[in-house]
C-alpha cells in the first residue's frame, strides 16, 4: 500500500459540511485491490486479537460486531483502515467515530476519510493504521502500546487544556464560533468586532493590573491584610539570614513558596526543621528571587472559584496519596492506585496517574522511606507537598456547603485584587463554617485558576464553571457573529464578491473581503494573491475592526482543508461549469457541483442560499439545505422562478431592462441595467447576472432598497475597483481590455460582449492552463477561433506540469478545428505577447488580453497608456 496524500480538514468541507475535523488520506492499495480480507489467511483472528474493541464498530451492519462481520465476508483494506484509525485514536483517549471510504476513478486508489480530534494525531494515526493493516497481512509483530502511548503524548501536546477546552466547548454548545490563535492557549471567541479572547483562563476583560498583582503574592497579601482579610504571617525572605530572622518571629510550622510562582512550584509546605527551612528556600528560589515565608496554617486545603465578581464553586484538594495495608510496598500502593479507571495520562480523565518525581522522593527521604518500603496499615502518605490534579490530587466538590460569610469574603477577594476570573486558596479546618471563626486563613490568589477540579471532581457534583465565563463574555443578547456572505460558483465570484463588498461599505460597514486578487480590509489591500482559501478567510474574521465580511470560496481551499468558517448567513453560487475537472477526484460536474454546494450547506437556517436558477446544478442544490432559499435568473419567465414565487419565495430577475426584487406577487424595480455601470451598458449579460446575485444577498441582509440603487450606480468597473475583470482601456487609435478568464464558460461570457463590439480586428491574447484535461484546453482554443479574428498563443508563468510544445498543440489544435486558417502568432511570455499585440495595433483594432498574472499585465498596459498619455517616458 502506498499512501499518496493527506489533507487536513479544519471546517465545511466536501465530505461533510458538519463535520469539519476529517483526515482525508489517499490511499494506493496497489496489489491489496485484488486481495478483500476474506482472501487473507488469519486476518479476522489476527484483528480480533490486536484490537477486541472493534467488535463495538457497527458499521453498516448497525449492530455491535458489525465491522468484523464485513471483514469475514470481505471488504477492502481502505475501510479497515478507516476503523483502525478511528480505534487507535478512541483508545488514546480521543473519542471520535465518524469515518467513509470511497473510490476514486483511479482502480485501486480510494479516499479514506476519517474524523480527529487533534490534527497531529490524526496524521499520525492514518500512516500508523497503514501500518498496523501490513503488519495484519504479513503476519509480523505490531507495538500497539507503542502508537497508543505517542498518541496521548501528541494529544498531551498539542490539545487544549481542560480549562480552556471546557469554554471553548460551552462557546460551541452556544454557537459562538472560536479561532485557536497559537499552539497553546491564546484562543479567540467570536469574529471581527465581536472577538473577545481567552488564554487558559484569562480573559480579554481580565485585568492586567489584578493579574500583576495576584502574581506577586506579597503585594497580594498586603492588600489583604490592609482590608482585614485573615492571611497567614509572614515576610519576603532572600537569604539564610533574612530566613532565620522570619522563623524567631513566627516560628514553625512554616511554608517558603516564590514570590512569583504558580500551580504549587517551588513551595514547601509544613517545615518543622532549620534544615527542611534551608531545602524550602532553595527550592523557591529556583523560581524567584523573593520568597516568601509564612506560618503554615493547620487545615484543609480549599479552592473557591470567583467569576464575574460571583462565587460560582468550591473544591476541597488533597495531594496525590497512599494508605498502607502493612503489607504493600509503597510503590505496589502507587500502582494500585493507578489502576483505577478514571486516572490517566496527562488530562485525558478526571484524575491523573501519580508520578514519582523529586518531590515525592523528597518527602520520603525526609520520613527515611523508600519506594520500597511496606506502609504500616492506615497510615496516610502523602506524595506531593501540594494538593494540585495534574500531579495526581484529588477533588472533592463542596460548593453547597460553603458558609455565606465565606462566599461574601471570596467575592470581596475578588473586587480588592480587581480579578474577573479569580481562584482563592484558602487553608482551614471546614468551609462551612466562617473562617474568621475556626482559624482558616487567605493564602493565595490565582489569575487563570484551574477548572478541572470543579469540571471533574473527584467526589461529588461536577460543575459547569466555563458558563459563567461565556455569560461574562457575552451576556444574554448578544452576538459573537458579525454577517458573513459567502460567494461560490465557477465563474463570477470575484467580481460578485468586489461589488456585494462595495455595497456593503456604502451602508456604512467595515468590510474585510477575500478574493482572488487578495484580501483587503475595510479596502485596503492586506495579503496579494489568490486569497480563497480558509487561510486568507480566517484572516478577515480575526481582525478586530472588520465587522462585515463578504468571502469568496474557491473549489481549491473547501478541498484542501474545508472552509474558513463553520456557517454564515448568506450563500451566493453563481453557476458551475466544467472547469479543474481531474484535478483532486473531482472528475465530473455533479462531484464539482458538491463541492461548490459547501458554502450553501453551512448557511444558518434564518438565512439565504442564493442560486442561480438558470443553472441546473446550482438549483439542485437547494435540495436538502436546512436554510432559506432565494432564486436569480436573467429570465423573468424562468418556470422555476415563477414556481418559487407563487409559493411566497424570493427572488431576483433581469426583466424589461430592469433587475428587479420579487417577493411573492409583488416586483420591486432597483435599477436599470443602462445605469449599472457593470453590466456596460447591457453588454456584459454575465454581470447582469453577478449583479442579481449580489442584489439579492445584499437585499436579504435587509438594506434600503435606495441605498443599494445608489451603490450600484457606483461601483465603477475598473482595474481599482474590479482588476482583471473586463477592465479596458482606450487609446487613440485600438481598445485593450484585459480579463481573467480562463476557461470555457469564461471565455464564452467574454465572446458575448465582445461580439457586441464594432471593430474591423478582434485580436486575441490567450492561453490553456496547464493542469487541465486535454479536452479542457482544446476547448478554450475553440471558444476562441469562434471570438478572434486574430489569436495570440502565450504561456502561464507555471505550466503545472505540461510542456510548452503541449500547451501550444492543444490550443493549435482547437483553433483550427473551428478555423483552419486563422492567423496563430506564438510567444512564450505573457509580456512579449502584450507588447507585440500593442505595438502593431491596426487603427479601431480590439485587443482582448486574457490573463493569469492579472496585477503585472495591468502594470504592462498602463505603462503604455501613461506614455500615449504624456504621464510618463517611455524607458
Amino acid at each position: 500500500m502506498n499512501i499518496l496524500d493527506i489533507k487536513v480538514m479544519h471546517g465545511p468541507n466536501y465530505w461533510s459540511a458538519k463535520r469539519h475535523k476529517l483526515i482525508v488520506m489517499l490511499l494506493d492499495l496497489e496489489e491489496l485491490e485484488n486481495r478483500p480480507t476474506n482472501t487473507i489467511p488469519g486476518f479476522l483472528d489476527r484483528l480480533k486479537k490486536l484490537m477486541p474493541s472493534l467488535y463495538e464498530h457497527r458499521c453498516s451492519e448497525g449492530v455491535p460486531g458489525g465491522f468484523y462481520h464485513r471483514v469475514q465476508e470481505g471488504t477492502w483494506m481502505g475501510h479497515v483502515i478507516e476503523h483502525i484509525a478511528l480505534e487507535l485514536q478512541t483508545l488514546a483517549g480521543m473519542d471520535t467515530g465518524f469515518g467513509r471510504t470511497r473510490e476514486t476513478d483511479k482502480n485501486g486508489v480510494y479516499h479514506v476519510v476519517f474524523s480527529y480530534v487533534e490534527a497531529k494525531a490524526g496524521i499520525y494515526t492514518a500512516k500508523a493504521a497503514v501500518k498496523i493493516s501490513q503488519a495484519l497481512i504479513d503476519d509480523t509483530d505490531i507495538d500497539l502500546d507503542r502508537d497508543i502511548q505517542n498518541l496521548r503524548e501528541i494529544r498531551e501536546e498539542e490539545r487544549l487544556g481542560p480549562s480552556t477546552g471546557s469554554i471553548v466547548e460551552e462557546a460551541i454548545r452556544r454557537k459562538i464560533p472560536y479561532i485557536r490563535l497559537n499552539r497553546h492557549s491564546l484562543v479567540q471567541l467570536g469574529y471581527g468586532v465581536k472577538q473577545k479572547r481567552i488564554q487558559a483562563t484569562i480573559a480579554s476583560t481580565t485585568s492586567s493590573i489584578a493579574v500583576e498583582l495576584a502574581c506577586d503574592k506579597e503585594e497580594t497579601k498586603n492588600l489583604l491584610e490592609a482590608s482585614e482579610i485573615p492571611v497567614p504571617r509572614g515576610r519576603i525572605i532572600y537569604d539564610e539570614d533574612d530566613l532565620k530572622s522570619a522563623i524567631d518571629r513566627i516560628g514553625y510550622p512554616i511554608v517558603t513558596k516564590p514570590v512569583d510562582g504558580n500551580h504549587g512550584k517551588g513551595a514547601t509546605t509544613n517545615i518543622k526543621t532549620w534544615e527542611d527551612a534551608v531545602a524550602g528556600l532553595q527550592a523557591a528560589k529556583k523560581y524567584s528571587r523573593g520568597v516568601i515565608c509564612e506560618k503554615f496554617i493547620v487545615g484543609r486545603d480549599f479552592r473557591v472559584l470567583v467569576i464575574n465578581y460571583k462565587f460560582v464553586a468550591a473544591a476541597l484538594r488533597t495531594p496525590a496519596a497512599v494508605i498502607g495495608d502493612g503489607k504493600q510496598t509503597i510503590q505496589q500502593l502507587i500502582d494500585q492506585v493507578n489502576t483505577d479507571p478514571r486516572r490517566g495520562y496527562g488530562h485525558e480523565k478526571v484524575l491523573t496517574a501519580i508520578k514519582i518525581d523529586d518531590f515525592t522522593k523528597d518527602i520520603l527521604a525526609k520520613k527515611n522511606y523508600t519506594l520500597d518500603t511496606v506502609l504500616p496499615a492506615k497510615e496516610e502518605l502523602w506524595l506531593k507537598p501540594t494538593a494540585n490534579l495534574s500531579t495526581g490530587g484529588t477533588a472533592t466538590d463542596i460548593t453547597d456547603y460553603v458558609h455565606p460569610n465565606n462566599i461574601f469574603l471570596a467575592e470581596r477577594i475578588a473586587r480588592i485584587i480587581g480579578l474577573d476570573i479569580c481562584g482563592i486558596d484558602i487553608m482551614a479546618p471546614d468551609l462551612s463554617v466562617p473562617i474568621t471563626e475556626n482559624g482558616g486563613a487567605v493564602l493565595e490568589v490565582n489569575a487563570a485558576p484551574g477548572f478541572r477540579m470543579h469540571l471533574d471532581p473527584t467526589d461529588g457534583l461536577p460543575r459547569n464553571v466555563a458558563e459563567p465565563v461565556i455569560d461574562m463574555l457575552y451576556p444574554p443578547g448578544t452576538s459573537a457573529r458579525i454577517p458573513i456572505i459567502a460567494v461560490s460558483g465557477t465563474n463570477g465570484k470575484t467580481t460578485t464578491t468586489r461589488l456585494i463588498a462595495h455595497i456593503v461599505k456604502q451602508m456604512g460597514h467595515k468590510v474585510g473581503f477575500t478574493t482572488t486578487d487578495g484580501v483587503y480590509i475595510q479596502n485596503q489591500m492586506m495579503m496579494r494573491g489568490d486569497c480563497t482559501g480558509p487561510i486568507s478567510a480566517e484572516f478577515v474574521l480575526r481582525d478586530p475592526t472588520v465587522d462585515f465580511a463578504v468571502l469568496e470560496c474557491a473549489r481549491g481551499g473547501i478541498l484542501r482543508a474545508g472552509l474558513g468558517f463553520h456557517n454564515c448567513d448568506v450563500a451566493v453560487v453563481t453557476n458551475v461549469a466544467e472547469d479543474h475537472l481531474g484535478l483532486q477526484g473531482i472528475d465530473t460536474i455533479e462531484k464539482l457541483a458538491r463541492v461548490k454546494a459547501v458554502a450553501a450547506q453551512t448557511v444558518l437556517p434564518e438565512g439565504y442560499a442564493v442560486l442561480n436558477a438558470d443553472d441546473d446544478h446550482v438549483y439542485s442544490m437547494r435540495d436538502g439545505l436546512s436554510c432559506k432559499v432565494a432564486l436569480f435568473s436573467l429570465d423573468e419567465n424562468n418556470p422555476r422562478i415563477k414556481d418559487h414565487c407563487a409559493k411566497g419565495g424570493l427572488a431576483a430577475v433581469y426583466e424589461h431592462g430592469y433587475v428587479t426584487i420579487i417577493k411573492g406577487g409583488w416586483k420591486i424595480r432597483i435599477e436599470k441595467v443602462t445605469d449599472i455601470p457593470l453590466t456596460f451598458s447591457g453588454k456584459a449579460v454575465f454581470n447582469i447576472a453577478n449583479v442579481l446575485g449580489a442584489l439579492l444577498a445584499v437585499y436579504v441582509c435587509e438594506f434600503k432598497t435606495e441605498d443599494i440603487r445608489q451603490a450600484l450606480q457606483t461601483f465603477i468597473p475598473s482595474p481599482a475597483m474590479t482588476p482583471g475583470r473586463m477592465n479596458l482601456f482606450h487609446f487613440k487609435n485600438f481598445t485593450v481590455m484585459l480579463d481573467y478568464a480562463h476557461n470555457t464558460h469564461g471565455i464564452q461570457a467574454i465572446g458575448a460582449f465582445v461580439n457586441s463590439v464594432e471593430s474591423p480586428l478582434k485580436v486575441g491574447i490567450v492561453a490553456g492552463v496547464g493542469d487541465r484535461r486535454d479536452e479542457d484546453i482544446i476547448s478554450v482554443g475553440e471558444e476562441s477561433a469562434k471570438i478572434f479574428d486574430e489569436i495570440i498563443i502565450r504561456q502561464d508563468k507555471n505550466l503545472r506540469g505540461r510542456t510548452e510544445d503541449e500547451m501550444i498543440d492543444l490550443m493549435t489544435k482547437g483553433i483550427r478545428k473551428i478555423s483552419p486558417n486563422k492567423k496563430i502568432t506564438l510567444f512564450r511570455k505573457e509580456t512579449e505577447a502584450i507588447d507585440f499585440a500593442l505595438q502593431h495595433a491596426i487603427k479601431d483594432s480590439f485587443i482582448v488580453i486574457i490573463s493569469d498574472v492579472v496585477p503585472d499585465a495591468l502594470e504592462q498596459v498602463k505603462r503604455y497608456k501613461d506614455v500615449e498619455d504624456g504621464v510618463a517616458i517611455e524607458q
